[in-house]
């Protein structure tokens, strides 16, 4: 086991889950988000923004844990 990948993991699974309480609870915390939406336009910005700062964090956080787990280490 690569503590090292855990660790990183679970912040990249955290930051990720933070996100989507951000999102339903206090959009005001996210600031990129609004200027996605005034660049992108409302749907397309909203969904540039879901990608890049909720799913691919929770995607790499569980690749991470899994592969730390195993005992592969990303360093």
């Amino acid at each position: 086991m690569d503590i090292t990948t855990v660790l990183i993991g679970t912040a990249a699974l955290a930051y990720g889950v933070f996100t989507i309480y951000a999102r339903l609870k206090q959009p005001s915390l996210l600031g990129k988000l609004d200027a996605m939406k005034e660049k992108f336009g409302s749907f397309a910005g909203n969904l540039i923004h879901i990608i890049a700062y909720t799913v691919a964090p929770l995607v790499a956080g569980a690749i991470f844990i899994n592969s730390g787990i195993a005992g592969h280490a990303i360093f």
